[in-house]
């Protein structure tokens, strides 16, 4: 009854906050068991759902880490409603399921000898998320944490004695390093208390068990290593400065404790994987030829051997590492894609890693190594990801474009990279330009079964651009759209439908803009500035206005925004973002809008959403409002990502005149 009045609340709250259109009146109504509010949204017909189902069914898997024994892995995949921990005995064997929560389990790391897994499980999409220590063999979950807190970052002793995290509970709003005996909950120390507003976090124990790893996050341009003594909890900055910013990400320590490995940009465009020596201090480079982005070295449990990967202008190279000379030697015959390395096995004869490519979803494969770590043999395949009957030969890969842009380098125009899908039929079609978060984040042409679903059924190409700002392409790139230069990245969306206009299979006059994070802060603003070119937006919880989302995102990452988005306490930038902000020029949107929001998000508050939706309809605009009561920063409920995905079609159907 109580649930039920609360609905009912919110509903009557939505209906009376928001104004109506030109006097009319908007429908608003809950479904899913009134877990989500619809707000001017028309009833969808039957025939969107039937249609889509199949690309509502396909679901993916991602290794979660070996059995004790070395001969199954743990996986995570969803056969209900959200995704849960299975077990795998066998290559393309049968999957049981382990856990039966009503939410997501997010990281989950088995403990080094012993059975356990340490996960972790927030509440309706709210990131406040807790340790628990599973029992795989009966599916009984242990809560470590204090039920309130934010908690995360988990990293086993080599032991499995010891667990470091990262959390809230000190008060509230700082991302401390706590080490606690998971039999004893009661026994988690406060090893290090973060001085400031950025983000703190532990990331290996050295062999002996005496010293934490610590990785200090201010900014996508600077991040910091420290050293930290468990026994008298004093730390040492070791690599990183703060009149001279760099990358820095640690790794992990070297077999001997002497050392350790980690990535850096420092007098490099690009990170390169790096050794750093304790006793000496000196650094060593050992990535000199590879000119893209290392990801961090995957360490072996006995730290006798590792892996690594490469962002190859989206795409992964993996690599074999030999720690003990340091030579290393790249992986073929495994699909051309996106890797996540996993783990190597206990007895260190395979490396599990989850592989994803443009035409099929996430699975799990295992590849024999050689016993000096160096050479390998052929990939084999554990899981096959249901595709729900879709004929994957008719699935479409993308093409790798530039298109230039409004200022220069070297005196020619600037290029920005994009990922071109084009249906098999003839055009000229619709466009969808899908529009990443981060904002530093990297679109990489892996599996979507939505853009597979708009190619197929709705006939439109997609477009995901790597504006500037975005990761992946150097430390250079990733800065051009910081501070006052924010809206540069918005031309480049401009200089993208100019492109359009060049070719003639795509229909110029039926372009809708798509994104979620920054990126639906990026669709408000492609909006407000070329409306008169656009034919519709559809905005996922996005910013619209920069000064509310500081002052109301959680207290725990609002330092880290204000390094990226600019501090609204300072006067001129204040005004500089007040300026910038969709919200404060809701006349000049003048494209049917869909807006689509989290009531729990703690990144983006639901605010943002019911601001612009105000403001805009205000202006007499239509706007479409989508708002889970039951979610976060995005929709992780099948029943709500099913209705959005038909909520989406039904707008895009509208407004391309399909």
């Amino acid at each position: 009854m109580k649930d039920r009045l609360i609905i009912t609340f919110l509903v009557a709250a939505l209906a009376s906050s928001i104004p109506a259109v030109a006097n009319a009146e908007i429908s608003v109504r809950s479904v899913n068991n009134g877990n989500v509010v619809l707000s001017g949204i028309p009833d969808i017909p039957p025939e969107i759902g039937q249609r889509l189902t199949r690309y509502q069914n396909v679901r993916g898997a991602a290794f979660r880490g070996w059995t004790q024994d070395g001969t199954g892995i743990y996986i995570s995949t969803r056969f209900g409603e959200v995704s849960q921990l299975h077990r795998v005995d066998m290559p393309l064997g049968a999957r049981n399921q382990l856990t039966f929560f009503k939410e997501p389990v997010g990281q989950a790391i088995p403990r080094p000898k012993d059975r356990s897994i340490a996960m972790t499980m927030d509440e309706g999409g709210n990131e406040f998320a807790q340790i628990f220590l599973l029992d795989p063999r009966n599916g009984n979950a242990t809560r470590l944490t204090d039920g309130e807190s934010r908690n995360g970052g988990i990293v086993w002793s080599d032991d499995g004695q010891l667990m470091a995290f990262r959390s809230t509970r000190r008060n509230g709003r700082s991302n401390d390093v706590w080490v606690m005996m998971p039999e004893k909950p009661e026994s988690a120390d406060l090893v290090l208390a973060s001085p400031d507003g950025s983000s703190w976090g532990a990331v290996d124990f050295s062999p002996d068990g005496s010293k934490l790893l610590i990785s200090q996050y201010v900014s996508v341009t600077d991040s910091r290593i420290y050293l930290l003594d468990l026994k008298s909890k004093e730390y040492d900055l070791v690599l990183g400065t703060v009149d001279d910013p760099s990358v820095n990400l640690p790794s992990g320590f070297a077999a001997d404790g002497k050392g350790f490995y980690f990535t850096t940009d420092a007098d490099a465009n690009f990170r390169r994987l790096a050794y750093y020596g304790i006793d000496s201090g000196d650094v060593t480079i050992l990535t000199e030829g590879i000119d893209w982005d290392v990801s961090g070295l995957l360490m072996s449990d006995d730290r006798s051997r590792g892996a690594f990967s490469v962002n190859a202008g989206g795409r992964d190279q993996v690599y074999l590492f030999d720690p003990s000379s340091h030579h290393y030697e790249s992986v073929s015959g495994i699909p051309i894609g996106r890797a996540s390395l996993g783990a190597f096995s206990p007895d260190n004869s395979q490396l599990a890693m989850t592989l994803n490519t443009a035409t099929s979803p996430s699975d799990i494969y295992t590849l024999p190594v050689s016993a000096d770590g160096l050479d390998h043999g052929v990939a084999t395949r554990w899981t096959a990801s249901e595709v729900a009957g879709l004929d994957g030969s008719q699935f479409v890969e993308p093409m790798l474009i530039q298109y230039p842009t409004f200022d220069s380098v070297e005196g020619e125009p600037r290029q920005i990279p994009a990922w071109v899908y084009k249906p098999k039929s003839e055009g000229p079609y619709p466009v969808i330009i899908s529009i990443h978060g981060g904002p530093e984040g990297q679109f990489r042409p892996g599996f979507s079964s939505t853009f597979q679903q708009w190619i197929a059924d709705l006939g439109a190409a997609v477009i995901a651009p790597n504006v500037r700002g975005s990761a992946g392409y150097g430390r250079d790139y990733v800065q051009l759209d910081n501070g006052f230069k924010r809206e540069d990245s918005v031309r480049d969306i401009g200089a993208l439908l100019d492109w359009i206009e060049t070719q003639p299979d795509l229909d110029k006059d039926r372009v809708a803009v798509y994104g979620g994070s920054y990126g639906g802060y990026m669709v408000l603003a492609s909006m407000v500035h070329y409306s008169d070119r656009l034919a519709a937006g559809i905005d996922i919880v996005g910013i619209s206005n920069f000064v509310t989302f500081l002052e109301n995102t959680e207290d725990y990452r609002r330092d880290l925004r204000r390094v990226e988005y600019g501090d609204e306490r300072d006067a001129e930038m204040r005004a500089h973002l007040e300026s910038i902000s969709p919200s404060n020029q809701p006349e000049k949107i003048t494209a049917p809008l869909l807006v689509v929001q989290g009531e729990n998000d703690p990144r983006v508050p639901a605010s943002e959403s019911r601001q612009i939706v105000s403001a805009v309809r205000d202006t007499g605009q239509e706007v479409w409002f989508m708002n889970a009561l039951n979610e976060g920063h995005g929709l992780r409920k099948k029943e709500n990502r099913d209705l959005f995905l038909e909520v989406v079609n039904l707008f895009l159907q509208k407004h391309f005149e399909i």
